[in-house]
């Protein structure tokens, strides 16, 4: 028989992020109820087919996004359920807003506002054909004190500046635009993916790189039809639930 490990090897997840996977879906089950201390490693490893050190990076992973507790000396517990911001995409909202809405508070940690010249892909995603200068804010969104975002906005100069932002920015740049009343504001196109974070995003929200994130690459418009804001962000999955209601369109 084909051992876990090396069915695992053959999709391009890395092994550990794959066996997170399985145990979170494990835990899921309706075997271990929060607050339920796990199985050995050992008994855990040989359940799942997997090695103890696959299993080990594994248990990190499910650590750093709260699935689990590890407690020094005592043993591995499944954690309390975790407060879930849903949201349909319907509708443009902030993530502030969406979390107020959800009973959540969350905060802005580390956050860089630089301006710069769009990148090639910036470039693209802003409808350029040169390099503008441009806007950049990039930040860490939290939630109870645990990392559960990954922002960047893109903005050009003419619609945004470092200064206008002052030192009460919260990480909303559309809140900011509604606060301001400028400028006035139409629709988002927006595309929702999957997507492993790189090492970039995975130093920034304290996960394992490879990690599977969602993703939401974005392009705001104005009245006048014009890109106010392209953006890129990535969600720590079980702190996010997103859907999409649709209209039944008769024959």
């Amino acid at each position: 028989m084909i051992s876990a490990d090396v069915r695992l090897r053959a999709k391009p997840r890395p092994l550990y992020a794959q066996a997170s996977t399985a145990l979170k879906d494990l835990l899921q089950g309706g075997d271990y109820a929060p607050g339920t201390r796990l199985p050995s490693e050992h008994a855990l490893s040989d359940r799942l087919g997997i090695s103890r050190p696959t299993l080990r990076e594994a248990l990190h992973q499910l650590e750093e996004e709260g699935v689990i507790v590890r407690r020094h000396g005592v043993g591995t517990f499944v954690a309390a359920a975790q407060p879930v911001i849903e949201a349909g995409l319907e509708v443009l909202e902030s993530l502030e807003r969406l979390a107020e809405r959800c009973g959540l508070h969350i905060e802005m940690g580390e956050v860089i506002i630089e301006e710069r010249s769009t990148s090639p892909r910036e470039c693209k995603g802003l409808g350029l054909t040169v390099p503008t200068p441009a806007t950049a804010i990039t930040r860490v969104m939290l939630a109870d004190g645990r990392r559960i975002a990954h922002l960047i906005d893109v903005v050009p100069q003419a619609y945004l500046r470092q200064a206008d932002l002052g030192p009460d920015f919260t990480g909303s740049v559309l809140e900011h635009f509604l606060q301001n009343g400028a400028p006035a504001l139409s629709h988002s196109r927006t595309e929702l993916s999957a997507e492993a974070a790189d090492s970039e995003i995975a130093r920034a929200l304290h996960i394992q790189r490879g990690a599977p994130l969602m993703k939401l690459e974005a392009v705001l418009f104005t009245a006048g039809g014009e890109i106010v804001d392209y953006s890129i962000s990535h969600f720590v999955p079980g702190c996010f639930r997103f859907h999409v209601v649709r209209r039944v369109v008769g024959t």
